[in-house]
């Protein structure tokens, strides 16, 4: 197999230029041009000859190429059209890549492991666009589909909401959400000069890896998630505040304080002096 030859600034100008490509502002496009960054991210998702793996938004198929040459079998899902017969040229000589040209929103994740992988936990590895980092991690986790890790280059900012505890400036529901799903651990941050074209902020490589079972029992996920994108909302309120006032949620501000003492929060707590296993406290306390 051919040895990557894509990740720095002169071959991917050189790919940009052959096919007149116009970065498209509303896709997030920023390319990787740097190969100790690429190498960071083959290690840290820990891809073999076993895996099979699927690649979120290949751009021009530089880390594509990495990939393809750690892995048994990579899928690549790329939105943009325009791209596609680039990655065709720049992925030709590596037999174990199929890309689809398709919202990676809408691909069905549990069929793909189901047909290449014989249902078995998948590896998923990404350069998220900004924009679309919260839903597209949200959305793998939330389907329940089979994912055994997910190595991601994200917006500095959001890597350190995943990856906060209570009471700091940056936790939130995406940090409740994140670790009650999977193990976050920031690999490595990333700097605007190692993209094209530059960002105008400081990017991170973090690896959520899948718990084998919830971190924290509950009686009602969903209930639960609703509890604390409530609590978030209105961050200067009270919890009671918050539940009180969410749309989301139909209990009375009886019921939620008398649930706020059962769990022997006191009645001014706030949503984010709360644990992951508060939350699933409280949810249990409120079905009851």
């Amino acid at each position: 197999m051919t040895a990557p030859y894509l990740g720095n600034p002169k071959r991917t100008i050189e790919v940009l230029q052959k096919y007149e490509f116009v970065f498209q502002k509303k896709f997030g496009q920023n390319f990787l041009i740097d190969t100790h960054v690429l190498d960071k991210i083959i290690n840290a998702a820990e891809i073999t000859k076993e895996d099979f793996v699927l690649e979120i938004g290949p751009g021009i198929g530089t880390m594509t190429q990495y990939l393809a040459c750690a892995a048994r079998e990579v899928y690549a899902v790329e939105i943009d059209k325009a791209l596609i017969p680039i990655l065709e040229d720049t992925l030709q000589d590596y037999d174990n890549v199929t890309v689809l040209n398709e919202d990676i929103l809408k691909v069905d994740i549990r069929k793909l492991a189901e047909e290449h992988n014989q249902g078995k936990p998948i590896k998923v590895v990404a350069n998220l666009p900004y924009y679309i980092t919260t839903p597209i991690i949200m959305g793998l986790f939330e389907e329940h589909v089979p994912i055994e890790s997910i190595t991601v280059m994200v917006q500095k900012e959001v890597a350190d909401r995943m990856q906060v505890g209570p009471g700091t400036k940056d936790y939130g529901a995406l940090s409740l959400a994140v670790q009650y799903y999977a193990e976050p651990y920031i690999v490595a941050n990333v700097p605007p000069n190692c993209f094209m074209p530059r960002p105008k902020v400081g990017s991170a490589v973090i690896r959520l890896t899948r718990h084998k079972e919830a971190s924290v029992k509950t009686v009602d996920e969903k209930l639960m998630f609703r509890l604390i994108r409530a609590s978030f909302n209105q961050r200067r309120k009270t919890l009671v505040n918050s539940l009180k006032n969410s749309p989301e949620l139909s209990f009375s501000k009886e019921e939620i304080q008398a649930a706020i003492a059962a769990c022997g929060f006191s009645e001014g707590v706030r949503g984010e002096a709360l644990t992951l296993a508060d939350f699933a406290a409280l949810t249990n306390e409120l079905k009851k």
